[in-house]
């Protein structure tokens, strides 16, 4: 059983309380952002658009992915700039090495995007060691730019489009260190659930999943089907009703990123 998670500090800008669905949150912060209520307005007539084009999350959200990435691929992956784009792919990378990432690991990293972290796992791992996969083929040719600018084409990694979290197409017990970042923060329970069904036959004995995601203490609730907010007591029953055992990454809550950190690993026998 994972330890309660440490309450953030009010001064961080999610306050766990907060139900953003909700019409009274949704009108108060109109009113205290008015110049946020255009591009706000934008991606709710986006959102009705597309979830009548696209049946099932993943058709739906590979096309969100789609209309993000013609802006900005930095964007697209929740990086509204360059900087914050580098930033945020150090801190993945710093975190792991911390955690036990070591350059022989073989890494899968699900939602791989535009390898914001992976171009730096891959270059740490030795050739080959690196797999990332993703819903989106926009985003994966963005990551192929990437390669080519980062001149890592040398490495070998391998990069897959998917239409489903279930990994049918990877051996078993290959991976070390399976990593996903920012992913669960924009999945309904039922991929999330898939994903923790099919992720422990590839993973190694010994290995290690970690994952973010958005952290409510309160009502469990989504944002126009785009962004996710889950309490860590589901997350963790979840985990270990597929057989793991979940760990919530208290450090991983001192860093200036807006979501929080669980490890997920098979108990040895």
């Amino acid at each position: 059983m994972t330890k309660s998670p440490p309450r953030r500090k009010t001064n961080l800008k999610h306050n766990l309380k907060r139900n953003r669905a909700s019409l009274a949150y949704r009108l108060r912060y109109a009113a205290q952002n008015p110049d946020k209520v255009r591009a706000y307005l934008s991606r709710l007539a986006r959102d009705v658009k597309l979830r009548a084009a696209n049946q099932g999350h993943v058709a739906y959200y590979r096309a969100v992915m789609r209309s993000d990435a013609a802006r900005s691929p930095e964007a697209a992956v929740g990086s509204p700039t360059r900087e914050r784009w580098l930033q945020l792919g150090q801190m993945q990378f710093d975190y792991l090495r911390k955690h036990g990432l070591k350059p022989d690991d073989r890494l899968l990293e699900i939602g791989c995007g535009n390898l914001r972290a992976g171009w730096r796992f891959i270059d740490y791992l030795d050739g080959g060691n690196y797999y990332g996969i993703d819903i989106s083929p926009d985003i994966l040719l963005a990551a192929q730019h990437t390669l080519v600018q980062q001149e890592l084409q040398d490495k070998m990694p391998h990069l897959t489009l998917v239409d489903d979290l279930k990994l049918r197409f990877l051996p078993d017990a290959h991976f070390t260190v399976v990593h996903a970042h920012s992913v669960f923060s924009h999945s309904p329970i039922e991929v999330i659930d898939e994903c923790l069904a099919h992720v422990g036959r590839v993973l190694a004995p010994g290995g290690f999943f970690d994952f973010t995601f958005d952290r409510t203490e309160g009502t469990e609730h989504h944002v126009l089907r785009e962004d996710f907010y889950y309490r860590t007591e589901t997350l963790t029953a979840l985990a270990e009703r597929h057989g793991f055992a979940a760990r919530f990454m208290d450090d991983w809550e001192e860093l200036p990123h807006g979501q929080s950190k669980l490890r997920v690993t098979r108990p040895q026998s």
